[in-house]
């Protein structure tokens, strides 16, 4: 006999991230530069860091002490689901828009430096951008806001 033990598809997706994010806890620097992609949000352009891969997205801006204005970190994930980031070794206050595939800001959370607390997408979407905090609301830009640029759905 065998016990099959099913769990909705977004718990097994934030576990997995979190067991990858705990191998990588011992890195003791920043990751290297990642490719880079142009957005824009209204007038405003971002110059947007691209984590693409599972470890890229695992690090993600931790052990960073700064950015430059208008700069920031686009997290692309293959499929749309809820997706979920903290703090853990993540020096700089930052804001998290997570977004629709048209572009559509969907919700904006500010995450506190070096937390563990969860901050999770309220719908499964493929994109999340993290910037310094309060940037979105410097630009004016909240919730319905829609961002040029993201890449291509596959």
């Amino acid at each position: 006999m065998s016990l099959q033990l099913r769990l909705p598809r977004h718990f097994i997706a934030v576990l997995l991230s979190l067991m990858l994010a705990s191998s990588v806890g011992a890195q003791s620097g920043p990751q290297p530069p990642l490719p880079t992609t142009r957005l824009t949000a209204g007038m405003h352009i971002i110059t947007a860091e691209l984590a693409t891969t599972p470890q890229s997205r695992t690090i993600g801006m931790m052990f960073r002490e700064k950015t430059a204005p208008n700069h920031g970190m686009l997290f692309v994930f293959e499929y749309k689901a809820q997706q979920c980031f903290w703090m853990r070794n993540t020096p700089l206050p930052l804001s998290i828009a997570f977004i629709e595939d048209d572009g559509t800001i969907l919700q904006i959370n500010d995450m506190t430096p070096k937390n563990d607390t969860l901050h999770c997408s309220q719908r499964p979407v493929r994109f999340a951008l993290e910037m310094e905090q309060g940037w979105f609301a410097r630009k004016g830009l909240a919730v319905g806001a829609k961002l040029g640029g993201l890449p291509a759905s596959r």
